[in-house]
């Protein structure tokens, strides 16, 4: 899921060892298959290969802030970013950012998505930013392109959305959230007691068996973009 340049991230323990054929799920920081999106609690760089020849789901429970984020690395890293949206006014800043959607980042309503071509040599990113209840994607996961489903809170269609994604996401949540949210993700208690008190920023990201708390911190160009890390918009 994330990984970092000394290794794969999971469960913090000092060393890991990897059966042979688990190898190809392995994510590493190099080349451009490999997004930075923050740091974990020992300040080493995480890293998210979006980029894979097979089909990658997401799901964030958190904030807009981290999704725009994310999809700006993204666009770094050279994937193309289709952003499906109920709120185009809030991707707006984005798009003229980046010269009016012909640097990476395109903005379509709902339902609006056009199919968009993935390939190894053209990656690409939906960003599916639909409110609570999102209706099925035109546009699903597939090889070389990756679904990333925002949900600002823990909504009646969160629990199947998780169960499908391949990594689930989760920002701060309120109390009673997060004990549904530890009960549809099998998180120990101690992960449960923590998310009502997530600082802005801090995401427990979650895939299989594996967790790993992150940190994002933005640059000082992203921001002048979209302002300081906040779970709330």
């Amino acid at each position: 899921m994330i990984s970092r340049g000394s290794g794969l991230l999971g469960p913090r323990h000092g060393r890991h060892s990897v059966p042979l054929e688990q190898l190809e799920s392995l994510t590493l920081p190099i080349g451009d298959d490999g997004v930075v999106i923050g740091v974990d609690a020992e300040g080493q760089p995480a890293v998210l290969g979006l980029n894979r020849p097979t089909p990658y789901d997401i799901v964030l429970i958190g904030s807009l802030w981290t999704t725009q984020v994310l999809a700006l690395r993204a666009a770094a890293t050279g994937a193309r970013v289709a952003v499906e949206t109920g709120r185009p006014q809030a991707w707006m800043q984005m798009v003229h950012a980046m010269g009016g959607g012909q640097n990476g980042l395109s903005v379509y309503d709902v339902g609006r998505v056009p199919p968009q071509g993935a390939s190894a040599g053209s990656p690409v990113l939906v960003v599916r930013d639909c409110g609570m209840r999102p209706p099925r994607g035109r546009v699903v996961a597939g090889p070389w392109q990756a679904v990333l489903t925002l949900l600002p809170y823990l909504s009646p269609v969160a629990p199947r959305l998780m169960r499908q994604a391949r990594l689930v996401g989760v920002q701060r949540l309120s109390p009673d959230e997060a004990t549904e949210t530890g009960r549809a993700l099998a998180l120990p208690r101690g992960d449960v007691d923590s998310l009502p008190t997530l600082a802005d920023g801090v995401t427990l990201w979650c895939a299989d068996r594996d967790r790993q708390y992150v940190m994002t911190q933005p640059t000082d160009a992203e921001v002048g973009l979209l302002g300081s890390p906040r779970r709330m918009d």
